[in-house]
Formats: C-alpha cells, sequence, structure tokens
C-alpha cells in the first residue's frame, strides 16, 4: 500500500509543542500545543499536563495551578513580571500634544527600530510586586530608556529571583542609539530590594551575558560570549562561586546552547551543536578544587535534542526533533542511555507517510577539509531514476544546520515534492569547532562559495541525480548565497529561489538595525576605503556587482517588515534581473518580517515556491 506524502496543507496542521515546566508534585510535564487554523489564520494553543513517566495528555485550562511558576519569589512574598513603558518622546505628538493626529517619528541617533518594530519610545521594563490582590508594582528599571526581557526575542528567562528572595537579576544592553546599534554587550545586573539599587554583575564582560540561573546552592551560572560586536561568539557556560568566575568550557571547541544543573550539583548538563546534530552534554562543577573539568557527549543519534525540561529520577526531560520529524517531548534515561517518547502530538500523522531518507556524505573541500553534507531523499527513492536536486544553503551565518524541522524550509516536503535535496554544513556552521565556525566571518564569498560548489559537485555524479536539473534555493545569508553563486555558478544551476537576502552588501550596511553585525561580518563600513577587509566586502563579495553575469531564472521573496534585511535589498534584486530581461518573480509579504509566520501567508509561500520549481526546473 502507498502511503501518502507530506504536503503544505499537512505540514500546516501539525501541532508545534513547547514545554512549560514540570508540575509542583513533579509527577506531570506540562506543555503547550499552538495548531495553525489556516482558515482563522492564525494559531490556536492548548495546555496539557502529561504523566512524567508516560501515559495519556490531560488538557488544562488554568497553568498556573501546576508549574513551578519562577516568577514568585522563593518565599512567597512577591512576583516579577514585565510590562512595556513608554520612557522617550519619539512620535510628533510626543512633542506637539496640539497635534495629536500627526504622522512623525524623531529619532536623533541609531535603534530607531528592531527586527519588525518602529522604536515609538517604549522600552520593556521587570516590575515586582507583593503576591496579594490589589498589590502596586514597582519598576526596577524606573525611567531607564533599556529592555528588559531583551528586544525582540526575551521573554521571562530574562529575569530571576535570587534563591534568598531578597534580589532580582536581570539581562539587559544598558546603550542607547548608535551604540546600542554597535554593540553586543548585555549584562546581568542585580537589583536589591530593600536598597532599591543595582549592581553589575559581569561588567567586566564586553560581549553576550545571558541566560542567568542559579544553582540548587545558590551560585549564579550563564552564557557568556567574550567579544563586544560578535552576536556568534563561542558561548561559555560560567559559574560565580565565591566571587571567583570559573568558565567550565573555556577549553573545550564548542559553544553552549542550553544547560541545566543536576539536583546534586555535581553537573551541569547543556545542549550544544555537533556534526550536524544538537546533543545532550555534560560538564562536572569541580567548585575550588583541583579536580580536573571534562565536558563529555552524552547523547548521540540521527536528531536534534532542543528544549531541556526538568528531571526525573535517573531521567532527563527534553525535546527532540528530525528532519522528518517535529518535536515532540521524550525522556532520556541518564543510566541505561534509552529514550522514551513521551508526547505524541503528530505521531498518528506521521505513521501515515512515507517518510524521506537522511543521509550523512562527506566531501572533500578545495582546501581537502572533510565536510559533513546533509543529503535528503524523497519517500519511495529509486535509485535507478533520475531527480531534480536542490542545493540548500543555509542562513545564518553562522547558524547550525542540523535535525531541526522546520515549517516553512521543511525538507521533508521538499523531498515529497519529488526533489533531492543537498544541505551541506558548509564553512560558517557551529558543530565542528571554533575555527570552522569563524571562517566564514569577513569572507562570505571567499572559501565557503567554494564549499557550496563542491557539495552540488559531488552529488551530482550520482546516475540517480539529474545534472540538467539543479536548482538553488536559501534565505538571509542563504539568500545571500543564492545571489552569489547566481554570478559565479558557471551554468550550473537551472534555477534559484532567494528569501530576504542580502543583495547589496553597501545597502545592507547602510539600513540594516544591528550595526554590529555588518561591522563585524564585513570588516567595517564602506566610506573606509583603507580598510582592505572591508572594501572586500563591498566589491568582490558583493552580489550586485555580479549582475551582469546572471542567466538562470530567480525567484525573490521578501517580507515587508523585515529590518534585519531590509525590503530594500530584494527590490534591488528583483529590479537588476527585471531590467536584465532574465525571468524573474517578486514575491512580497507586506507584513511578515524576517520569516513568514502568518498560515495562509505560509501557504502562499509554499505554494509560490514549488510552482516556481515546476515552472523553471
Amino acid at each position: 500500500m502507498v502511503q501518502d506524502v507530506m504536503t503544505p496543507e499537512l505540514l500546516w496542521k501539525l501541532g508545534r509543542i513547547t514545554p512549560l515546566g514540570i508540575s509542583k508534585d513533579e509527577k506531570n510535564v506540562v506543555y503547550k500545543v499552538e495548531t495553525p487554523s489556516v482558515v482563522e489564520n492564525k494559531l490556536d494553543t492548548t495546555f496539557y499536563t502529561l504523566p512524567i513517566n508516560g501515559g495519556n495528555p490531560t488538557e488544562i485550562k488554568d497553568t498556573a495551578a501546576v508549574l513551578k511558576d519562577k516568577n514568585i519569589s522563593p518565599d512567597g512574598k512577591y512576583i516579577v513580571y514585565n510590562e512595556e513603558v513608554k520612557v522617550e518622546k519619539v512620535l510628533g505628538k510626543d512633542f506637539y500634544p496640539e497635534l495629536g493626529k500627526s504622522e512623525v517619528q524623531i529619532y536623533n541617533g541609531l535603534n530607531y527600530r528592531h527586527w519588525d518594530t518602529w522604536n515609538e519610545g517604549k522600552f520593556n521594563h521587570v516590575f515586582y510586586k507583593e503576591n496579594k490582590e490589589g498589590a502596586v508594582g514597582i519598576d526596577i528599571l524606573n525611567g531607564e530608556n533599556f529592555d528588559s526581557p531583551q528586544k525582540p526575542f526575551g521573554e521571562d528567562e530574562d529575569y530571576i529571583w535570587s534563591p534568598d528572595s531578597k534580589n532580582i537579576l536581570y539581562v539587559c544592553k544598558k546603550k542607547t542609539g548608535t551604540e546600542y546599534a554597535t554593540s553586543t554587550n548585555t549584562n546581568i545586573f542585580e537589583y536589591n530590594l530593600e536598597t532599591g539599587k543595582t549592581s553589575n554583575r559581569t561588567e567586566e564582560n564586553l560581549g553576550y551575558d545571558t541566560a542567568p540561573q542559579f544553582s540548587p546552592t545558590g551560585n549564579l551560572t550563564w552564557l557568556q560570549m567574550k567579544r563586544d560586536g560578535y552576536e556568534a561568539d563561542k558561548k561559555d557556560l560560567i559559574v560565580s562561586l565565591k566571587g571567583i568566575k570559573i568558565n567550565l568550557t573555556a577549553e573545550w571547541d564548542g559553544t553552549v546552547d542550553h544547560f541545566i544543573w543536576s539536583t546534586d550539583e555535581k553537573r551541569i548538563f547543556f545542549i550544544a551543536p555537533i556534526d550536524g546534530t544538537k546533543q545532550l552534554f555534560e560538564v562536572n562543577f569541580p567548585g575550588l578544587t583541583k579536580i580536573a573539568i571534562n565536558v563529555r557527549q552524552i547523547t548521540n543519534g540521527e536528531f536534534d535534542v532542543n528544549d531541556l525540561v526538568g528531571f526525573y529520577g535517573e531521567n532527563i526531560i527534553v525535546t527532540r526533533t528530525d528532519m522528518n520529524h517535529a518535536a515532540e517531548i521524550f525522556s532520556y534515561n541518564l543510566q541505561k542511555n534509552t529514550w522514551k517518547q513521551l508526547s505524541n502530538v503528530n505521531t498518528v500523522t506521521y505513521n501515515s507517510l512515507t517518510l524521506s531518507k537522511t543521509e550523512r556524505r562527506y566531501v572533500t573541500t578545495t582546501d581537502g577539509e572533510k565536510m559533513l553534507v546533509w543529503v535528503i531523499l524523497p519517500p519511495n527513492f529509486d535509485a535507478s531514476k533520475k531527480y531534480p536536486t536542490l542545493l540548500f544553503c543555509q542562513g545564518g551565518p553562522q547558524a547550525p544546520l542540523t535535525q531541526g524541522y522546520s515549517f516553512r524550509w521543511n525538507f521533508q516536503l521538499m523531498a515529497a515534492n519529488g526533489y533531492i535535496v543537498v544541505a551541506p554544513n558548509r564553512r560558517g556552521m557551529q558543530g565542528r569547532g571554533v575555527d570552522w565556525n569563524e571562517q566564514i566571518s569577513k569572507d562570505w564569498g571567499g572559501q565557503v562559495m567554494n564549499d557550496y560548489l563542491s557539495a552540488i559537485d559531488d552529488i551530482t555524479k550520482e546516475e540517480y541525480v539529474d545534472g540538467a536539473r539543479l536548482g538553488c534555493v536559501g534565505a538571509s545569508y542563504g539568500g545571500y548565497s543564492v545571489f552569489y553563486l547566481a554570478g559565479i555558478h558557471h551554468n550550473r544551476f537551472k534555477t534559484f529561489i532567494a528569501h530576504d537576502g542580502v543583495f547589496n552588501t553597501q545597502s545592507m550596511f547602510g539600513t540594516t538595525e544591528e550595526v554590529f553585525f555588518c561591522n563585524w561580518d564585513f570588516g567595517g563600513a564602506y566610506w573606509e576605503k583603507d580598510n582592505t577587509v572591508a572594501q572586500k566586502a563591498y566589491t568582490t563579495f558583493n552580489p550586485i556587482t555580479m549582475v551582469e553575469k546572471w542567466n538562470k531564472p530567480i525567484l525573490i521573496i521578501q517580507g515587508g517588515k523585515d529590518f534585519r534585511v531590509p525590503i530594500g535589498q530584494g527590490q534591488e534584486a528583483f529590479q537588476a534581473a527585471q531590467l536584465r530581461g532574465i525571468k524573474s518573480r517578486f514575491l512580497y509579504f507586506p507584513e511578515e518580517n524576517h520569516w513568514v509566520l502568518k498560515p495562509q501567508n505560509a501557504q502562499i509561500w509554499q505554494g509560490e515556491f514549488f510552482k516556481w520549481l515546476k515552472e523553471t526546473l
């Protein structure tokens, strides 16, 4: 019996699970499931509890009753929360109240917009109040024009209680305007409830300090990047013990994603990318003794470990994905090294499908390195047939390409439509050491482009690959890669698709909101004529300088509220293609940012993606 395969419609019926924690009695996992409603063009949310050792889920209406709500102080007296507060005058009516219908914004520095939102003088602030009805909140950043939680993605993980309930610790980048836009220097601040004074716990570090958490005995722990302006720097695990800051991962050649303390405080478990996956690791905590620090990989397999939820006996509760399966909650036995799937949000659906096959392939690069390339084969793959093949260019540029599950760039769906997908872990990917990850900085159009071509050339040797039907697709830095490869591919590819890609590095520097990103990755500003590194980014490595070599159809996709890679990038690319007489299409989403989040828009994205491939490949 031939089973069904993944379709865009089915992809946008799948539930998206988010674990919320462990119940107070430690008998249940609490989680939410967001299910898309294409008709209503939104995500519907339902909350559940699930027995921590397995069983059937129970729908709940009130999560506060079952969660360890970290927002309540340990002594139970206070609640910490956040609200947006108007601090600065920005709007025309702020300065001219008699002109209340005016539509004007006035800025004296950068950070006038971020991600997909214009700065209207409002900032996220942390508040606390007594844990009783009618209590009035106290703003611990009163009058400050800084954000905590951090924008755009920070939530209540950006602030925590101290174990003694006397202090609130929060993450904040206390910089404004142009200085804010050129720096990554967040710190962990400590506010004392009794004195009302704030101190900086990480003042000496110039890069990101994030994810504060206390050990079982009260030692502050967090993730740290050292270098200001480098958003993809190595993330180390820091513990403060008796005034001494211990870097537990300084000698380990990797970067930490998420972490959680063991209940006995002897170990910290964390997630890190490794060889094309994300796995669970542990590092021992020696305190101030001379015991050697040792990082050890615990799990291994063709999957990603994602969220760390908590512990149950000798089990750690996590979520897991792979390229064929969206996230589900799993239990991993740390003694027996065995897995148990707890949730089954999408199991019935996947059991009805013929799944794609994912293979590892190691390719020799032009500089003699062995590069992992994921190859995703169509369901019911037949090696005697020939298949059109897509080179997938990952964004970031320093995001790992692992066994994750995307609801837009979904490899399972691409394969189900009859395409082989080639996804190289090219230069710039995390999971193969710091040097491999950092090589791409200031070399966007260099070795990484050879890596891409090495990957597609290697797979094209296979009889089942139709070498006359190769496509190249990607978003963000992947979109940049598409634009760049369109000028240097020497007729390898028959068609291109670029989503929110960097097309003109000079105008990108002039319009993106996080200037530190371009400063670091391009090596400086375009007007620094004596800066040879930067000038290469704005000339040799600038896709706009190679448009005269474009000779194949290209689909250009752009979000109107994408301030990271602003709208002009897509407009410039489309205009160039049209004026050169190249078959091209501009797919514009006025209300979407760097991503496509609304269900109906996402359906059209998928429809146009595959329609373009059918037309041109």
